[in-house]
């Protein structure tokens, strides 16, 4: 199946926004890892690693080791 594209632009639209994973982290208490939110969202846990990472660029989240996973917050 092919990417949607927006007319305008040209550009593929993204099927996950920044607020699904916000929400899906507000879902789950707040903290959670990544294949939680991935399983939460509906998407990838390629997607969902590569989404958050984005989000504490952009210092709207956290994140901090625990044991050998990625613990995200809000």
């Amino acid at each position: 199946m092919p990417k949607d594209r927006d007319e305008q632009t040209g550009k593929y639209t993204e099927k996950y926004v920044p607020e699904d994973f916000l929400s899906a982290l507000e879902g789950l208490g707040g903290s959670a890892g990544t294949q939680e939110v991935a399983d939460e969202v509906g998407c990838a846990y390629r997607t969902a690693h590569a989404k958050l990472t984005e989000l504490e660029e952009e210092d709207e989240i956290t994140s901090r080791k625990v044991g050998n996973a990625k613990l995200w917050e809000l």
